[in-house]
């Protein structure tokens, strides 16, 4: 009698980092690398991945909530967040798809906490709500010194015909970015069992590798197989 072969256990991956460091790319080049080896994923995004929560980030990125303060944005991103993971994430997750993020509720924590000001206990709360459970397996942190990341962001604008006018958050004072830097530094500190901070001062090509060595390793269902 032949045996059922047992579901492969889906993971779910989240990138994180300040603005222009290249998360967007490198989860596209993950994706890639996953399909390569049979592996099914799903590329989503925060805010957003749901027509209800990209209509939230729509609101929050035009700057439309900025008077009402970091503590009502958290809540928003929560309200975004929640209806992610009952409609995207979690139901991939139950049917074995790999899910990779384009942010997540880290990102919250050192935008509206870290750097924002609110307190710890709103954010705790509003992260057992939103999550319900559903963690990310590995978090991948970006980090990357500001200023060369706005360099980055203004040489593509350039090389594209596009002007950079910047959204809520990428028109901020370079400080704030040096304090958001180091606010996703303590939050992987914080939590290395699941953060894994790479320097994306390199080239899009070394950092893909540098991110599958990391993802190949952390899961046993990848490891001895080459991408």
């Amino acid at each position: 009698m032949l045996e059922t072969p047992q579901r492969r256990p889906a993971r779910f991956i989240t990138f994180e980092g300040g603005e222009g460091v290249g998360k967007s790319t490198q989860v596209r080049r993950l994706l890639t690398r996953l399909a390569n080896k049979g592996i099914e994923g799903v590329r989503t995004r925060e805010p957003g991945g749901t027509p209800k929560a990209e209509a939230i980030r729509s609101f929050i990125l035009q700057g439309r909530s900025e008077a009402w303060g970091a503590g009502a944005e958290a809540v928003l991103f929560a309200a975004a967040r929640l209806d992610h993971v009952n409609q995207l994430i979690g139901p991939n997750l139950e049917k074995g798809t790999w899910v990779v993020s384009d942010r997540f509720c880290d990102s919250t924590r050192a935008y509206q906490g870290l750097t924002g000001g609110v307190e710890d206990r709103l954010i705790d709360a509003l992260e057992v709500l939103a999550l319900d459970g559903h963690s990310p397996d590995l978090t991948i942190v970006l980090d990357m010194d500001p200023v060369i990341a706005f360099e980055r962001v203004q040489r593509r604008a350039v090389e594209d015909g596009l002007q950079v006018t910047g959204d809520r958050f990428e028109k901020e004072e370079i400080e704030w970015h040096r304090r958001l830097r180091h606010g996703f530094l303590d939050i992987a500190s914080a939590n290395a069992y699941r953060c894994v901070v790479i320097s994306a001062e390199q080239s899009e090509e070394a950092l893909e590798e540098a991110i599958w060595d990391v993802v190949s390793s952390r899961f046993p269902e990848l490891q001895g197989r080459a991408a």
